[in-house]
């Protein structure tokens, strides 16, 4: 049956097609869908990890156990399964294990925009990359059929133009795999240096078995360039190209180029590009970030001219337009309006529930390591809150150093922020550091009872699985106890005066501390907004003290104050600014 599918949906559809039994994942953009789409069908098993490298650690465990399984993140987030990953390319797998990995050129949603094709190459593992929704689909049922017929993981990777773009997909009835036996082999699955040597020669080997079936497969294809444009049998340009760069390719230049579009980019087939180099006058390969296909064709010494990175940037995305005017193409201009449309820069919702503790911070003027969240925005204007943002959990272990360091020649003048499903992630290995070295840094933890950022998916703090469903509970208050926080404490983050003395008195504590600022995020279904807030038009004096706090239901018009009705939730931060009474709460 044909649908109509978001990149994201067809690859779950895959992996339910494939016969795939356990997901674990952990969110992020642009990689989220997958794993929620899955969790949609019964037969699959679906949860949140709480980071990459235990729901990849997850998803080794359940194809050990013979069910293939699949684990999704985004590309910082195999950064962080990395450890694991490594060395499954040693171990290989039972049934079979394909890790999803969403790439972000353009950093839409990221901090870095670094090329995941590097992961592929210095694992020595496969990686197949589709370039629309029935390629998603597709390629997540032959990763499976590739990860038990050679004996590897495969990573499967989209990237934010194909998992959020919707296409056609024929889909097919789903194949069930019967559970495969678990046969005891230590010289396999014991990576002790005596064994994983053993293993590395295999390794080597399997990758040029890979690369000799993707000749042959199909994976890889080639779309010559219509009869009028050949001239001596050969086509002016050949362009080598994959994934969302290969639609730009299509629209913008057609039939007038022969193309060699890969699915499989690691590793790459060279007998396929020598003989391509033989049909055209010369190669340009078109590949979002890193020059990883143009590096490889020039190691092939093809003999022909070969083009990429000198016409095409290393950084950002690519599109139609800036193909077709490196081809010397005409661009037709764009529709340009007479009024400049302000700019609308990304900030805090309107009653988000840091908006308050980072005002204390700003007006306290302390020093503020961050971390990867929607409370990120918090280095925003006005409020401006945050000094260093670097990844996930790195705020506390951050400031641990710095305050060891004697950081700005004032140990206390700094803290750190970290929101709850970060510091699952990957914060609590910085709390213990904190506590067992006794370094006198405070923490924040910016408690809003979901994972914001991605789209709401529960944490092991909430007590709910991803289902919804009631779940274990960690326990932030006992757990910093337990390893050694004495001061713990919690504050209400919509009381400006309770956030400020906190920060004031745990500042001033020679030791470790941690204060809890919990609330939870407004834009749950569970939290009821209270009526907005009225400006008293008579008491406005115009001071603006109002806007210091950066909420979007504010404005200043007619040299007033106004709050915006269809905005405001009603959570009397601002009340707290105004000495004139103009915001009664």
């Amino acid at each position: 049956m044909k649908q109509l599918m978001l990149g994201n949906a067809a690859a779950a559809r895959g992996l339910y097609e494939s016969g795939c039994a356990v997901v674990s994942s952990y969110p992020g953009t642009p990689s989220t869908e997958i794993t929620e789409e899955a969790a949609k069908f019964a037969e699959i098993y679906c949860e949140w990890a709480p980071n990459e490298k235990v729901a990849l650690e997850t998803a080794f465990g359940a194809c050990l156990a013979g069910k293939r399984a699949f684990c999704g993140m985004k590309h910082v987030g195999l950064n962080v399964a990395a450890d694991p990953l490594f060395t499954m390319s040693y171990t290989g797998v039972n049934a079979g294990l394909v890790i999803g990995v969403a790439d972000d050129p353009g950093m839409h949603s990221s901090q870095n925009e670094q090329d995941s094709r590097h992961h592929a190459i210095a694992a020595k593992i496969p990686m197949l990359e589709p370039a629309d929704s029935e390629e998603a689909r597709a390629f997540a049922r032959l990763a499976f059929d590739i990860s038990e017929r050679f004996d590897t993981p495969v990573l499967y990777k989209m990237c934010t133009r194909i998992a959020h773009s919707q296409s056609i997909v024929e889909t097919e009835e789903r194949a069930e795999i019967a559970q495969k036996p678990y046969t005891k082999d230590i010289s396999k699955y014991v990576m002790a240096p005596a064994n994983a040597i053993r293993r590395h020669p295999v390794v080597e080997q399997r990758l040029k078995d890979i690369a000799l079936w993707s000749e042959t497969s199909g994976i890889n294809r080639i779309e010559a360039a219509a009869p009028k444009f050949l001239k001596d049998g050969k086509a002016e340009a050949g362009v080598i190209t994959s994934s969302t760069s290969y639609q730009y390719v299509k629209e913008a230049l057609g039939e007038s180029v022969s193309i060699l579009k890969l699915g499989m980019v690691n590793p790459l087939p060279a007998g396929m590009i020598r003989d391509f180099a033989k049909t055209v006058q010369k190669i340009i390969v078109i590949e979002e970030l890193d020059p990883v296909i143009e590096s490889f064709c020039r190691s092939l010494d093809l003999g022909i001219e070969i083009h990429g990175k000198d016409m095409f940037s290393i950084c950002g995305e690519l599109s139609q337009n800036a193909i077709a005017r490196a081809f010397g193409k005409a661009v037709p201009e764009g529709i340009s309006l007479d009024t400049p449309v302000p700019v609308r820069p990304p900030i805090m919702c309107a009653g988000c529930p840091h908006r308050g503790m980072f005002y204390a911070l700003h007006k306290l003027k302390v020093m503020v390591w961050g971390d990867i969240g929607c409370y990120t925005l918090g280095s925003v204007a006005p409020l401006s809150a945050m000094d260093v943002t670097l990844c996930m959990g790195a705020s506390l272990s951050g400031l641990h150093g710095w305050n060891k360091a004697g950081g700005a020649q004032n140990e206390r003048a700094s803290v750190a922020v970290i929101g709850d499903s970060t510091f699952v992630h990957s914060g609590m290995t910085g709390l213990a550091t904190i506590a067992y070295n006794q370094s006198a840094s405070t923490v924040i933890l910016l408690d809003n009872s979901i994972t914001g950022m991605t789209g709401h998916q529960q944490n092991p703090t909430t007590g709910k699985n991803l289902y919804g469903d009631p779940a274990g509970r960690i326990d932030v208050e006992a757990l910093a106890r337990a390893m050694g926080i004495d001061h713990v404490r919690v504050v209400d983050p919509y009381n400006i005066a309770e956030c400020e003395q906190a920060v004031k008195e745990e500042l001033a504590f020679e030791g470790p501390s941690l204060i809890i600022s919990r609330r939870p995020c407004v834009l749950l279904k569970s939290v009821a907004p209270k009526p907005p807030l009225v400006v008293d038009e008579a008491k406005c004096r115009s001071c603006k003290q109002c806007m210091n706090i950066g909420c979007p239901a504010i404005a200043m018009k007619g040299g007033k104050a106004r709050i915006d009705p269809t905005l405001c939730v009603g959570c009397g931060v601002c009340s707290q600014l105004c000495r004139f009474g103009a915001l009664p709460n």
